[in-house]
């Protein structure tokens, strides 16, 4: 059976809501002090928040495609079939499958492409792994 790469945990908090402009809000993970981040890169992730799972695509890194000044890496998810307000809450994230390295694009709406181009692969690993959210009685 895979086992997950990581496992992160923190809260949920404001980002610079860039990924809500083009309709791809992502939880920003403040993660646990002292904690050491993955390789920078996208993952397919199940994300716990209340209770309940979630699958999403993880970007940890910095954001090469904003030129935002940040030097300080971040830890972001977009989550899949997800709507709602997380801000403040705790959230557990365990990364099953890196699934590239970051990189630079030439604009939002190109890293839009490329993230729906993660979700799919996420999901697609997901359904072959039969790792699924555990909400509604559903089994992981």
């Amino acid at each position: 059976m895979t086992q997950p790469l990581y496992r992160l945990h923190g809260v949920v908090v404001h980002g610079r809501a860039n990924g809500r402009t083009v309709g791809m809000p992502t939880a920003n993970l403040r993660v646990t002090e002292g904690t050491a981040l993955p390789p920078f890169g996208v993952y397919a992730a199940l994300a716990e928040i209340d209770g309940k799972e979630y699958l999403g695509v993880t970007n940890v890194g910095l954001r090469p495609t904003l030129h935002d000044g940040d030097a300080a890496p971040t830890v972001e998810t977009l989550l899949l079939d997800f709507s709602g307000d997380l801000y403040g809450k705790a959230m557990a994230l365990t990364l099953w499958l890196y699934l590239r390295p970051t990189r630079e694009m030439h604009s939002l709406r190109e890293v839009e492409r490329q993230v729906e181009r993660d979700a799919a692969s996420a999901r697609a690993w997901f359904a072959e792994n039969e790792k699924r959210p555990a909400g509604d009685g559903d089994p992981a």
